[in-house]
């Protein structure tokens, strides 16, 4: 199982439907994020998406021209149309595994040629256009970054090295999976002729150097008592999490009457919508009332709403909440010192609609009733834990995808798990009963990690893992070196308790704002040293089809 794999045992946090301005945000993220695309392990994405779109493109040519046209100049480096070829589509994968689901939404037709696809009708630009330009500026933050650790005698770390080993040496097997002759064929069909295996170990090096380098410096900071108690005295709310109720109010489900044309579609006549907004801003002030002095209280009144007649409805409740993941619309207000248990109040969400003749006016989308539970400044320490995730499998004889679709394991498979969790707790008893035995088993053992991480999970804050785990971890009768077995959605977890950290969660997170700002003003320094000019892109794959074979 990957290192990412650790991510599933994270708690999920709830979120609120996306509106139109966080989708807008959305799209403009992916041109604009530092890291994240360049600095995958990328062969390991490529492996992961292998059915994708271009992957049975037929050969047609040796490649000569993607290899000997320079696509782009960035800094001392000509890149070539082949090698540019790997941002780009690495850009494009990046770009659809996060944000795949919401592609029409966002106005990208996967079933049409990207360079056919105009993204802006300002400017002409097309998606072909705005992925070229993330795979030059990820390019340009690859280049900057590795030829720093170049300069500064940093090396690409072994470890790193051999995932990259040994992810080549997997591709030829992907390669004769997918009815490939060898894995430079398989490479070709998925960055285009250009691509050979050699340049591919060169790109993935080069982009792994510069993330390595890129996580040596921001761990290389360090910050004394001093540095953080002035960072916090900006805004000391900032490092406090925040519990609260919410129920939002559509100002589209009290618009009645409106006129629907031989298509379907409905519009609202001015004084109608002014109607719908009067009518939720009633509604809002109705749960935000006196008589409303508890959480339950305020259920009560939404369940009593015309509008949520034959439905079940309550408001949403938000536990810990960090400060910047609070609705800005609502954010001081919750993070209000003179804030208390009980305090309700109202916030309207608004937004802006265009006419016909191209004037604008505001509107309201709806009203948010938020009712203040309470907060913690979390100046508590946080734990370091290790564990080994033993999952119930399915008897051989059973049907492969006999668990899918959330499909529960039978008592039988759990106990078997449940067995095989406390044979190894045993096991560990038995031999030296240190740490380090401990995460010998976990490498060996483990469900969840890389096995090479001894199933550690470290500066674990509360509310951070799923309910029980959590609450395994924060007993107050917890102690270093305590055992136990914890059963989670996930299987049977076999936990060894390292002990407390020295540093509390407060500071741990006024130190990562001041790791983040000296790591940006550095990497963007970087930046401001390397020019992009651009040269003949016409080998990138501009017309790939994202729905279908290009």
């Amino acid at each position: 199982m990957s290192a990412s794999s650790k991510k599933k045992l994270r708690k999920e946090q709830g979120t609120e439907k996306l509106t139109q301005k966080q989708l807008a945000a959305q799209k403009e993220a992916y041109t604009t994020r530092l890291y994240t695309i360049a600095f995958t392990a990328v062969l390991v994405v490529l492996l992961a998406i292998a059915v994708f779109v271009g992957i049975s493109q037929t050969i047609k040519t040796t490649g000569y021209h993607e290899k000997r046209t320079t696509a782009v100049q960035i800094g001392d480096h000509s890149i070539s149309n082949a090698e540019l070829n790997y941002f780009y589509i690495d850009a494009i994968n990046s770009f659809y595994s996060n944000y795949g689901g919401y592609a029409s939404m966002l106005g990208l037709d996967t079933s049409l040629p990207l360079d056919q696809q105009i993204v802006d009708e300002d400017t002409g630009r097309t998606w072909a256009d705005d992925f070229l330009d993330t795979a030059k500026e990820n390019a340009r933050s690859v280049y900057a970054l590795s030829d720093a650790a170049a300069a500064a005698g940093f090396t690409l770390p072994e470890e790193q090295a051999a995932q990259i080993d040994s992810s080549l040496s997997t591709l030829e097997s992907y390669a004769k999976l997918y009815g490939y002759s060898n894995g430079q064929a398989y490479l070709k069909a998925m960055y285009g002729n250009g691509a050979t295996t050699e340049s591919y170990r060169a790109y993935s090096e080069r982009s792994a150097l510069a993330s390595a380098y890129n996580s040596h410096y921001t761990d290389s900071l360090t910050y004394d008592d001093a540095a953080l108690r002035e960072k916090e005295a900006e805004n000391p709310a900032a490092y406090s999490s925040y519990s609260y109720n919410y129920y939002y109010l559509p100002a589209s489900k009290f618009l009645t009457g409106g006129t629907t044309d031989e298509n379907g579609n409905t519009t609202y006549s001015d004084k109608e919508r002014a109607a719908a907004e009067a009518a939720v801003r009633a509604a809002a002030e109705s749960l935000s009332g006196s008589e409303i002095d508890s959480v339950e209280a305020l259920n009560a009144a939404i369940a009593d709403l015309a509008i949520n007649e034959g439905i079940e409805a309550s408001s949403t409740e938000s536990k810990n909440v960090l400060y910047g993941s609070v609705n800005s619309l609502f954010q001081q207000w919750v993070s209000d010192s003179s804030r208390k248990e009980g305090d309700i109040a109202v916030f309207e969400s608004t937004g802006t609609n265009t006419a016909e003749d191209g004037t604008t006016s505001e509107v309201l989308n709806g009203c948010y009733v938020v009712y203040y539970v309470g907060s913690t400044d979390n100046n508590f320490p946080m734990v370091n834990v290790r564990h080994i995730l033993i999952q119930p499998t399915h008897a051989a004889d059973e049907a492969e995808d006999a668990h899918a679709d959330g499909e529960t394991y039978s008592d039988e498979e759990k106990a078997a798990a449940k067995q095989s969790a406390e044979d190894i707790l045993a096991q560990w008893k038995s031999g030296e009963a240190t740490e380090d035995s401990f995460a010998a088993l976990a490498n060996e053992n483990s469900a969840d990690g890389d096995g090479t991480t001894g199933g550690l999970y470290e500066n674990v804050y509360p509310g951070q893992m799923v309910a029980a785990f959590n609450d395994w971890c924060f007993d107050s009768s917890r102690k270093p070196g305590d055992t136990g077995i914890v059963e989670t959605t996930y299987g049977y977890h076999v936990m060894y308790f390292v002990g407390n950290t020295e540093q509390t969660y407060r500071d741990y997170l006024i130190e990562s704002d001041l790791r983040t700002a000296d790591t940006d003003e550095w990497y963007n320094g970087l930046l401001d040293t390397v020019t992009v000019t651009d040269g003949n892109t016409d080998y990138i794959r501009k017309d790939l089809v994202l729905g279908s074979a290009s």
